[in-house]
C-alpha cells in the first residue's frame, strides 16, 4: 500500500466516527425497547444485537488502543501512514463498500439474545465518544509502530492505523445492517409512536 497523508487519513476516520455517533444518538437512542430487540425479518440480528456485536469489538480493541497510545506518545511522529497488506485486506473484507460477501461472526463476538437494549445503545454511544478521543490522540503517534493483537487471532498483530480503519469499517457495516431493521414495515409504525 502506498503511504497516505496521516492528517487526512485520521480526519476521514474521525468524520466517519462522528457520523456513527450522531446516527446512534439520532436514530437508535430514542427507539422503544421492543423495536430495538425485534429480530430482522430475514432471521438476522436485531438492532440491539448489531450494536452489542460492535460493543464486543470495542470492549476488546479500545483498551489495547489506549494502552498503545499511552506507551508510544513520545515516538517520532511521521506525517504519513502506510497500511499493511493484511490490515488493508481485513478492512476491504469487512467494509460494506468492498466486502459484499456475508461474513460469519466469531463466537467471541456473537451477541446475546436477552439484552438490555437501551444499555447496549448507551454503551455504543460511549464507545464512539472514546474512539473519537483516541483518534485525536493518534495524531501524536506513529500509527505504524503501535501494534495491536487481532481479537480472533491474537498472535496476529496489526498497526494502530489498520486497527482504526478496520474497526470503523466494521461499525459502518453493522450500522447499515441495524438500519435495515428500521425499514421493516412493522418497525415503521412502532417507531412513529416514539
Amino acid at each position: 500500500m502506498k503511504p497516505v497523508n496521516k492528517e487526512q487519513f485520521l480526519s476521514r476516520l474521525e468524520n466517519k466516527v462522528e457520523s456513527h455517533l450522531q446516527e446512534a444518538i439520532r436514530v437508535f437512542q430514542n427507539i422503544n425497547e421492543e423495536t430495538l430487540l425485534r429480530p430482522a425479518t430475514n432471521g438476522g440480528w436485531s438492532i440491539a444485537q448489531c450494536l452489542d456485536h460492535l460493543n464486543s469489538y470495542g470492549q476488546y480493541y479500545l483498551p489495547y488502543i489506549q494502552k498503545g497510545l499511552n506507551k508510544n506518545i513520545n515516538l517520532v511522529n511521521p506525517d504519513t501512514f502506510q497500511s499493511s497488506w493484511l490490515g488493508n485486506y481485513f478492512t476491504r473484507l469487512i467494509d460494506p463498500e468492498t466486502g459484499k460477501k456475508k461474513q460469519k461472526s466469531a463466537k467471541i463476538h456473537q451477541p446475546a439474545h436477552n439484552l438490555d437494549a437501551h444499555a447496549v445503545v448507551a454503551e455504543f454511544i460511549q464507545q464512539q465518544e472514546t474512539l473519537l478521543a483516541y483518534i485525536k490522540q493518534s495524531r501524536q503517534v506513529d500509527l505504524n509502530k503501535i501494534k495491536i493483537p487481532v481479537s480472533i487471532l491474537k498472535w496476529i498483530k496489526l498497526n494502530l492505523g489498520d486497527v482504526l480503519q478496520f474497526l470503523i469499517a466494521h461499525n459502518e457495516r453493522h450500522l447499515q445492517q441495524a438500519k435495515q431493521n428500521l425499514l421493516q414495515p412493522n418497525i415503521l409504525t412502532a417507531t412513529a409512536s416514539v
